[in-house]
């Protein structure tokens, strides 16, 4: 593991301390710039859309993964100290943390205000339609959103990093673009995106699993029922159109004893889908701070895990 958890480590420190990083293009965007670019010229060239999808999945992916080894093989040219200090700003980059919360958290600020103000802060972190959604559903969406991205925003780019540094770790973020914007399995998407959305199934397999660990430990962390946590992703973990999706909701679900899921507009259209969790009282603001604490606390518990291996090998 040597400097890639070193690295790491100064990686997740910058994400806490300072977030994404302001006034720059984020290389996610830059991402999803070539991914909208491709998309468009697959589909104006005809053809079979699933046999595009492959392209782009496959060209994304490992375009991301080149362009950041060119990055690091550059700054090695330079020394060592050079690519450690490359390694973590692709690692800072890769983990959105503090992103996630402030945004989450922004959610709440408006919610408090109002809740027409609630539904358009929630658009910005959500994919269902939020124009008819109450203060408990927009708490909902939040609450699932933050649960979900543990995974896709924080525990899995830190596994992939510790395992293959920063090239693995963009690998997995060109995976995850590619299924936030083309793996729907609604009439436009499902044809273009299915090879992503397949992917990222694959690749996010072991961090769901982890995650929903980890937010257990989070949810003993900050005084919440990590006990019915680990009970409702015991039960409630494959129910979820994604094999992966319902493991962090149903630690969240479970801590914060409320439900999670069902049937939700997507696009205009009614998506039903199964529900996490015990309505055992209604969902408020302050959940969303109470997730943010698990999602911080499974972060930290899981660098700490990264440091342990790296010290042990």
């Amino acid at each position: 593991m040597g400097d890639f958890a070193l690295a790491l480590l100064i990686g997740y420190v910058l994400d806490l301390l300072l977030g994404d990083p302001e006034g720059l293009t984020h290389p996610v965007c830059l991402i999803g710039r070539y991914i909208g670019f491709c998309e468009k010229r697959l589909r104006a060239r005809g053809g079979s859309l699933r046999g595009a999808a492959v392209l782009l999945t496959a060209s994304t992916v490992l375009l991301t993964m080149a362009c950041a080894a060119a990055v690091l093989a550059a700054a090695s040219l330079l020394g060592r100290w050079p690519l450690l200090i490359a390694m973590a700003v692709l690692d800072w980059l890769g983990l959105a943390a503090r992103c996630l919360a402030k945004e989450a958290l922004g959610v709440g600020a408006a919610l408090g205000r109002s809740v027409a103000a609630g539904r358009e802060q929630v658009a910005r972190i959500v994919g269902r339609d939020t124009q008819a959604l109450s203060g408990e559903e927009i708490v909902k969406a939040t609450v699932e959103t933050v649960a979900e991205n543990t995974c896709d925003g924080v525990i899995a780019p830190m596994l992939y990093a510790a395992l293959g540094g920063p090239v693995l770790l963009w690998g997995f973020k060109a995976a995850s673009t590619l299924d936030s914007m083309v793996g729907y399995l609604d009439p436009r998407y499902r044809d273009i995106g299915w090879s992503s959305a397949r992917l990222d199934d694959v690749l996010n397999y072991v961090p769901a699993r982890l995650t929903a660990l980890l937010l257990c430990l989070g949810a003993a962390v900050c005084n919440l029922d990590a006990k019915n946590a680990l009970r409702i992703v015991r039960r409630d973990h494959s129910n979820h159109k994604s094999p992966n999706c319902a493991w962090s909701e149903a630690a969240a679900a479970g801590a914060l004893h409320i439900r999670l899921g069902g049937t939700h507009l997507y696009f205009g259209r009614p998506v039903k889908k199964p529900t996490i969790g015990d309505a055992d009282r209604a969902a408020e603001i302050p959940d969303i701070g109470r997730v943010c604490g698990m999602m911080y606390a499974a972060g930290a518990a899981m660098m700490a895990i990264i440091l342990a291996l790296r010290w042990l090998a």
